[in-house]
């Protein structure tokens, strides 16, 4: 008499297909993943019964992309069903993680020669931002990154901007030349009025420490803008020389600045109907 084959139960069927997705994780990575069994492999870590690739699916839906995901709000993400707070706090550790890992990797004073490279360094520091924030790297007289750091966080569409700070780490890094970038959450690279205002502001308030600020980078998820290589730099730089000039005392020498360390902002993000009409990165 042949015996008949067990019944599997519901839960060792999940059991079983843990193990099959951490064994493929293992051997292979996550490279081959679908994005939703990605997701539904994080999530074995916060849930640790049950099935948890119908709320993948369901996290995926209701955010538009695994990206996405990431990038959602904590109280959001606890809207979804079978969500509780431990995978909601897994979830938004993950961009956290990244960005710390990709920033440590740059420590040990790498040599920066352009906007690309400077690129390089920058972009890690917005990784999962979706606010505004602006980040400064200074470089010293061999072309070493001194400093690389986010300096300012603000709500979407304005970042405040503290010359003092920037004055303050310039001198204290003994910095030569400087790189300021911030984002737009928005998707759009493109400076604003207000962007380029605050650029020239800094190019006033870096100068008595006789340090270039030699870019300002506008980054998306997708893409980024250098003031530098569109121009714009050139441009306000002439008029720095231009507007130095005017003001130079002409008894004493000294020159006479009207823009003493205040608190700057950028932004907001100027809007375009007809650009707008594409949804941002």
């Amino acid at each position: 008499m042949t015996e008949k084959p067990k019944k599997q139960t519901k839960k060792n069927l999940h059991e079983g297909h843990r193990e099959r997705v951490r064994e493929k994780f293992l051997k292979s990575g996550m490279e081959d993943m679908e994005p939703h069994v990605a997701l539904e492999f994080l999530l074995f870590y916060s849930i640790p019964r049950g099935d948890t690739n119908p709320i993948a699916h369901a996290l995926i839906d209701r955010f538009g992309s695994f990206s996405a995901v990431f990038d959602a709000p904590y109280e959001e993400l606890l809207e979804v069903s079978g969500v509780g707070p431990s995978s909601a706090v897994l979830i938004k550790m993950i961009p956290e993680i990244c960005r710390r890992y990709v920033v440590d990797q740059e420590k040990g004073g790498v040599r920066v020669y352009s906007s690309e490279e400077a690129l390089k360094l920058l972009r890690p520091r917005f990784l999962g931002r979706r606010k505004e924030a602006i980040a400064l790297l200074l470089l010293d007289s061999r072309g070493k990154a001194t400093f690389c750091d986010i300096i300012g966080e603000g709500s979407v569409g304005a970042v405040p901007i503290y010359a003092n700070r920037l004055v303050t780490l310039a001198a204290r890094y003994n910095a030569v030349t400087a790189v300021m970038a911030h984002n737009h959450p928005s998707g759009r690279a493109m400076p604003s009025a207000g962007d380029i205002a605050a650029t020239r502001q800094v190019i006033w308030a870096l100068e008595p420490l006789n340090v270039t600020l030699y870019d300002h980078l506008i980054i998306t998820d997708t893409d980024c803008l250098s003031m530098a290589s569109s121009g714009i730099m050139s441009q306000l730089y002439a008029e720095h020389t231009q507007r130095r000039e005017t003001l130079l005392h002409p008894e004493s020498g000294r020159m006479v600045s009207d823009l003493p360390f205040l608190g700057l902002e950028l932004g907001p993000e100027e809007e375009d109907d007809e650009e707008n009409s594409e949804p941002g990165g």
